[in-house]
């Protein structure tokens, strides 16, 4: 078994006790994004498994786009990633 080379860990324990790895992140490929893909990346930045850089680039993302992101978890929980509940924690 080949393992690849990569700066930082491979698995992290997040604050509930489970455990999420670079094999748990959404592809590179990723073009429709749920908001349980949303999440993972979400933490695995939050909890070091990823640097902010390496997602934006890994996932074509913005800067923008991450951290309303970010500050929808933090603010009102994973829910909140949702496309249908955008509108009303926009609101808020």
């Amino acid at each position: 078994m080949y393992l690849k080379k990569v700066d930082g860990p491979r698995i992290v324990t997040l604050p509930d006790g489970s455990t999420l790895s670079r094999a748990d992140l959404p592809p590179d490929t990723t073009v429709r994004w749920v908001a349980s893909r949303k999440a993972v990346v979400v933490h695995a930045v939050k909890h070091g498994l990823l640097s902010r850089d390496e997602a934006l680039n890994r996932y074509n993302l913005s800067g923008d786009e991450f951290e309303s992101w970010c500050l929808a978890v933090e603010r009102f929980g994973e829910d909140a990633l949702k496309t249908t509940a955008l509108q009303r924690y926009r609101q808020l």
